[in-house]
């Protein structure tokens, strides 16, 4: 079975994220329940790393207020090689497009490519773009409205797709 940090994000976020961002259960239990699941611990390590990397992000984000004001509706954000890389051209178009929807700011969206750098895969798919801005938003205060919006929008698609 080949699982990857992504695979433990996501089953995290489909079974406990009911629980709010307000959830922080025990990480032996948790880590003995995800390898029950056939995720490895090394995988599972990573995924919990992955996680506080979020958390530390959104701590920054509430303590600097700077970084709330940091880019404007009409700058333009230029992608270093390495990002370019391993965000394809959709990708990069659907991060410009949810931006300039409103569906998130600039601070979010270099959280979102924040955290999918920090996948460690070769190439970031269009859906996993999805589920990390939801894994974001979800954890981000005041996200409410967006969350539900791209929630919706993520949905219906994978609805789209099973009919």
């Amino acid at each position: 079975m080949k699982e990857n940090v992504f695979d433990v994000l996501m089953y995290l976020f489909e079974n406990y994220m009911d629980e709010g961002t307000e959830f922080h259960p025990d990480q032996e239990a948790l880590t003995f329940e995800l390898t029950q699941a056939g995720f490895h611990r090394g995988e599972i390590r990573k995924a919990f790393s992955w996680l506080d990397g979020l958390s530390t992000l959104r701590e920054n984000r509430e303590n600097n207020t700077d970084q709330l004001r940091a880019g404007r509706p009409v700058s333009i954000r230029h992608y270093s090689p390495n990002e370019q890389e391993r965000l394809d051209e959709e990708c990069r178009g659907y991060l410009h497009f949810m931006e300039a929807s409103g569906v998130i700011g600039p601070a979010t969206r270099e959280v979102i490519i924040d955290r999918l750098m920090a996948l460690e895969t070769d190439d970031v798919a269009l859906d996993q773009i999805k589920w990390v801005m939801l894994l974001v938003l979800f954890n981000q205060p005041g996200q409410e409205y967006a969350y539900h919006m791209l929630e919706d929008m993520v949905f219906d698609e994978m609805q789209g797709h099973l009919h």
